[in-house]
This record gives structure tokens, C-alpha cells and sequence, in this order.
């Protein structure tokens, strides 16, 4: 039985045994809060746990290594529309110590698209076309200073709202502790200190 057939049928008897009632919430969060985060599995449970937060209290965005590759893709248009639209306050970007983004080289990357019968033409139209593979499929060296980056982005959007804060944090995989990479109330206050007087 393949692994869909086999969630599906666990699918079918959670929907007709009315499992689903102690996850009914709305489509706002609770604690107005968004995270960008990876898609690591060991964080499918842990984040939310070590956090303390329940189904429904928040916006989760994950993608691999919790980066913000380009200002006007899909991730921020995300945190955009959970701010605007979904009543989101704040945003935490959460990397994690570990990472399989640390080291990437699109090399690998593209050696292993090739194994799996992508030809040379195909990687050819899409350098032509002006896609750097090289830049997009690379990862970073250092965790923490990717979600400062990621942080840097968010802020400096320009549809961005300046209230709102935007924090950082790594996270261990293994453990679950949290350390703040940027404190976003710290760059609230002082960007509220600096605002001219009239």
C-alpha cells in the first residue's frame, strides 16, 4: 500500500470518528504572531511545543532553512497577508542549529538533478534566462546570521509596516531551547527613539 492510500485511510476514519473538533479554531492566530520557520521534520512537533503554542495560535510559514530568498516571492507575500489580512502583530523567524541549508552548494544540487535524468538543456535555459542556480540553490554558513538576514529583509520591505516587530531565534532540534538572534521589541523602541520630534 503506498503512503498515500495509507493516509487517506487514516484520513477517512479521523473525519468519521470526529477527531478533527479538538482542532477547531479560526483563521486568525490567536497569539497574532507568524513564524517563518524550516521545514526540518524534527520541528513538526518540537517548535510548537517547546514554544508553547496549541493549533490555531499562530501563522507558520516553513520553507527549507527558513530563508527569505527574494523580497517579492511567495514567503512575503505570506507574512504579508497574515499581517494585513489575518491580524498577525508580530513576526519570529526560527532557524535551527543543524540545518541542511549550512554548507549547500547548488553544485550538489544540480549533480543530483542530473542523476535523476535532468539534462544539461534544461539547466542551460534556465541560466539563460537569466536564473543565477548558483545564488538561488545555495544555502549559508551560519545559522543565526541567515535568520538576521531573513529578520533584515522583512524590516526593510517596502510594504512592510515599521510597527510591527520582527524577531529572530535559532533553535536546537535536538533539545528544543530557543536563543534570540534579534530582539524585535529592542528595534521597535529604538527606531521609536530616533523619530524626530516636531
Amino acid at each position: 500500500m503506498s503512503t498515500i492510500s495509507k493516509i487517506l485511510d487514516y484520513n477517512k476514519d479521523f473525519v468519521n470518528q470526529n477527531q478533527y473538533e479538538e482542532f477547531k479554531t479560526t483563521k486568525f492566530p490567536d497569539k497574532k504572531l507568524v513564524i517563518l520557520t524550516c521545514m526540518d521534520t524534527r520541528l513538526l512537533e518540537l517548535l510548537p511545543k517547546a514554544m508553547g503554542l496549541g493549533n490555531g495560535d499562530v501563522k507558520m510559514i516553513k520553507n527549507a532553512g527558513a530563508v527569505i530568498s527574494h523580497p517579492f516571492g511567495s514567503i512575503m507575500r505570506s507574512i504579508l497577508v497574515a499581517i494585513y489580512e489575518l491580524k498577525a502583530e508580530e513576526v519570529c523567524v526560527i532557524g535551527h542549529h543543524g540545518c541542511g541549508m549550512v554548507g549547500l552548494e547548488a553544485s550538489s544540487i544540480l549533480k543530483k538533478a542530473k542523476q535523476n535524468g535532468i539534462d544539461e538543456e534544461r539547466i542551460d535555459i534556465l541560466t539563460n534566462a537569466g536564473i543565477d542556480l548558483s545564488k538561488w540553490l545555495t544555502g549559508f554558513q551560519c545559522v543565526e546570521e541567515s535568520v538576521a538576514n531573513s529578520v533584515r529583509l522583512i524590516k526593510s520591505h517596502p510594504l512592510f509596516p515599521k510597527n510591527i516587530t520582527v524577531h529572530g531565534m535559532v533553535i536546537d532540534p535536538e533539545t528544543g531551547k530557543l536563543d534570540l538572534v534579534i530582539d524585535g521589541y529592542k528595534d521597535i523602541k529604538s527606531n521609536s527613539t530616533n523619530i524626530p520630534s516636531l
